[in-house]
């Protein structure tokens, strides 16, 4: 799998627990793992809304050391831990991908490793002709 290129940012869990922040497949498509709002090794942001967006901002940085950006994402993946949350999370969804649309799932969960964090999100983005 030489074809395979690896993002990696510094976050602390990426080498803890072996994994890449983002993964580009010889056919274009490219895997971010989950993200979160912990920033230089803090949380930034502290409601719902705030969470999601700086999130977002993590993945968007590494699809940029790609080459690629908020255009090039197709589908996302919202883990929240609360139903109350929904609105907020959407809001701040349809904030960065109003004229994007890609396809999206929203789940609830039980929590996630710290439980100031409230959101977790993936994309998924396509490297086509246009940004080859």
């Amino acid at each position: 799998m030489t074809d395979v290129r690896r993002v990696a940012t510094g976050a602390p869990w990426e080498e803890a627990f072996g994994y890449s922040r983002a993964v580009e497949l010889p056919n274009g498509l490219v895997l971010v793992s989950g993200c979160t709002s912990i920033v230089d090794g803090e949380i930034a942001g502290g409601g719902p809304y705030e969470q999601t967006i700086n999130a977002f901002n993590v993945a968007f940085a590494a699809l940029e050391q790609l080459g690629l950006g908020p255009d090039d994402v197709v589908r996302t993946r919202m883990c929240i831990t609360h139903a109350r949350d929904v609105d907020d999370v959407g809001r701040a969804h349809k904030e960065l991908f109003d004229t994007i649309r890609p396809a999206a799932s929203m789940i609830i969960v039980s929590g996630f490793v710290d439980p100031s964090l409230v959101v977790e999100v993936e994309v998924e983005a396509y490297r086509g002709e246009a940004s080859a």
